[in-house]
């Protein structure tokens, strides 16, 4: 007959998967209540990475594991966006993929627990707080080391370079990474425009995407898209463009 310290045992090494992490709550919700949870740690079972998250002892553990944790037991809206979420899909490691960076987006006002911040990654974490477009449109989710997480479809994520730029992402490079995306869903970007509150990321949007010329482009109907008034200027002395309404970089105007 299985002791009710078997179960909890057996629960525990279910979840100590190779690189991933456990939370306090999370334990504690599956029935290992907090003294229990000392005691594991206590005869080396468990191995604290911080306060409130512990993993499989002797385990090397990466950043994909942590995020899973914050994805999948705690409350925390994070998923990996922009650069990072291209660069995981494959769609820019012919240009700047920088795999000591790591681009996360939340909405406003969220933090991320201090177990997770002040872990040392090895990689050097941005992240984001915006609310330029919904929560969870254009999410998916993707296999990492045999971690699954939650990243931004090729759609959001270059609309995530675009909202850093260009104080935090160089537009001519956003263009370079335009110019890759040639399979782009016209219905997903047709939904993510129409809800995206950014005027500046609609007009870079749409100025990009005529310029790369793609096919998929023809399918947008760029009218019914909300661009705004007034001119957005994104560059110094930079060159205009009157059916955007923008100044831009002259590298990016004569490509």
């Amino acid at each position: 007959m299985t002791t009710q310290k078997e179960t909890y045992l057996k629960k525990l090494f279910k979840a100590l998967q190779p690189g991933c992490v456990v939370t306090v709550d999370w334990l504690e919700a599956c029935g290992i209540s907090r003294n229990l949870q000392k005691y594991y740690l206590k005869s080396g079972w468990l191995e604290s990475i911080g306060r409130s998250a512990y993993k499989k002892p002797g385990d090397t553990i990466e950043w994909q594991g942590a995020l899973n944790a914050i994805q999948k037991q705690t409350e925390t809206k994070v998923h990996v966006g922009g650069l990072s979420a291209l660069a995981l899909q494959g769609f820019s490691h012919y240009f700047r993929m920088n795999n000591e960076s790591l681009q996360l987006f939340s909405p406003l006002k969220t933090k991320l627990p201090k177990w997770f911040v002040d872990y040392n990654w090895n990689i050097d974490i941005h992240h984001h707080l915006s609310s330029f477009l919904p929560l969870d449109l254009g999410i998916k989710e993707l296999e990492q080391n045999q971690v699954k997480i939650n990243a931004s479809t090729p759609e959001r994520a270059i609309m995530e370079c675009l909202y850093l730029a260009p104080q935090k992402m160089d537009l001519v490079e956003c263009y370079h990474l335009f110019e890759g995306l040639v399979n782009l869903k016209p219905k997903l970007l047709a939904t993510l425009l129409a809800n995206c509150n950014s005027v500046k990321v609609k007009r870079l949007f749409l100025y990009m995407a005529e310029k790369a010329n793609h096919q998929w482009f023809q399918f947008l109907e760029t009218e019914q898209f909300d661009l705004g008034k007034g001119n957005r200027m994104l560059a110094e002395k930079g060159v205009y463009i009157p059916k955007y309404l923008i100044s831009i970089p002259k590298e990016l105007a004569e490509l």
